[in-house]
């Protein structure tokens, strides 16, 4: 099967309208039978907008998850749902020892989503090591994980268990989301750390163990600076991609998403020393409010990297996903634009490069 030049991807998440936030919230107050129907329905609208923007890649924007970080514990026993005490948002702790809950709660996503497009279709994860850095606490969960690499290790199981369910149901595409892996580009983040290397090393790691080793589906893992931070008025982690690329280069995957719209994002003369076998998801759509990259603007993107790619390895998409959280108010019709533009950048660049 030949490889469509410059597919138009989106990275996961799409932002939720107000209506999508309240089913949410209200779920506990519907019969399950009528929230399925209403975020059915949800999910249709998101598809269509997808494919009327031309995508070739599509998601179902994660609108069944409550919490991309907390769909963990549908999967597996264990967690609590409290309260940041820094910030006020939802916060989903470990408190106990993990147990298998829910499997194929995501793959569930997908069964769904492919009665109703025949696009390409990417399927999320958390990574482990990112769980371990939201989802541990020092005081609460000591109990059950003197430490947070142990429970870390015991997400690898869980999370491989359900990339597993992902390929039998025929899923394009399986992303293991780790913007913590990419947190060690920061000279600030490693100066935290007593050994940066090492702990880079580690997500690495987490990240092989859940995916090596699984045939008959297209294995990625997305890096971020956390992009949708923008949205929220956080800081955001800035530095070239070096600082970790032996860790790239070892993670046992066939596609890598990296940020480059960012200028902070360093040089990508950093993909020459990326497996020639891996395909870059090239992060050339803003994911920033307010700001619409023209498509020349796209297509410029794509043509800095093709100094060091070969058109063939090289995947449009934004630079992360576009819901910086499950509350967060993003203009859909403004993502809807960024889509399009990028989807025409992508036909502009077949045109041209055919």
């Amino acid at each position: 099967m030949t490889r469509t030049l410059f597919p138009a991807s989106v990275i996961g998440s799409l932002p939720r309208p107000a209506f999508v936030r309240d089913l949410h919230l209200e779920d506990s107050s519907h019969d399950p039978l009528e929230f399925r129907r209403l975020m059915s329905s949800a999910i249709h609208y998101a598809v269509a907008l997808q494919e009327s923007a031309g995508l070739d890649v599509v998601s179902d924007g994660e609108w069944w998850r409550k919490s991309y970080i907390g769909v963990i514990a549908e999967l597996a026993h264990g967690f609590e749902l409290s309260t940041n005490p820094s910030d006020g948002r939802p916060w989903t702790i470990v408190v106990d020892r993990l147990a298998p809950r829910n499997t194929g709660f995501i793959a569930q996503e997908i069964k769904f989503l492919k009665t109703i497009t025949n696009r390409q279709i990417k399927a999320t994860l958390p990574a482990p090591a990112l769980l371990g850095e939201r989802m541990w606490d020092s005081q609460k969960s000591s109990t059950a994980y003197p430490t947070r690499e142990a429970f870390v290790r015991d997400c690898v199981p869980i999370l491989r268990r359900e990339v597993e369910c992902l390929r039998d149901e025929g899923v394009s595409i399986v992303q293991i989301d780790d913007p913590h892996l990419c947190l060690f580009v920061d000279e600030r983040v490693r100066a935290g750390y007593e050994n940066p290397d090492q702990a880079a090393e580690f997500a690495a790691d987490m990240d092989n163990q859940v995916i090596d080793g699984i045939d008959g589906v297209k294995l990625a893992v997305h890096l971020c600076r956390r992009a949708g931070a923008r949205a929220r008025g956080e800081s955001v982690h800035t530095g070239g991609y070096d600082p970790i690329l032996g860790q790239l280069a070892r993670l046992k995957v066939d596609h890598i998403t990296m940020e480059f719209t960012n200028p902070g994002s360093g040089d990508m003369s950093v993909f020459r020393t990326l497996p020639e076998h891996v395909e870059v998801g090239l992060g050339c759509v803003s994911c920033q409010p307010g700001q619409i990259d023209s498509v020349e603007t796209i297509v410029s993107r794509v043509e800095q990297a093709l100094e060091f790619l070969d058109p063939s390895r090289i995947t449009l998409n934004p630079d992360c996903g576009f819901a910086p959280g499950s509350g967060a108010v993003v203009s859909i019709d403004e993502v809807y634009q960024k889509l399009c533009n990028e989807a025409q950048a992508a036909e502009l660049l077949r045109t041209r490069y055919a």
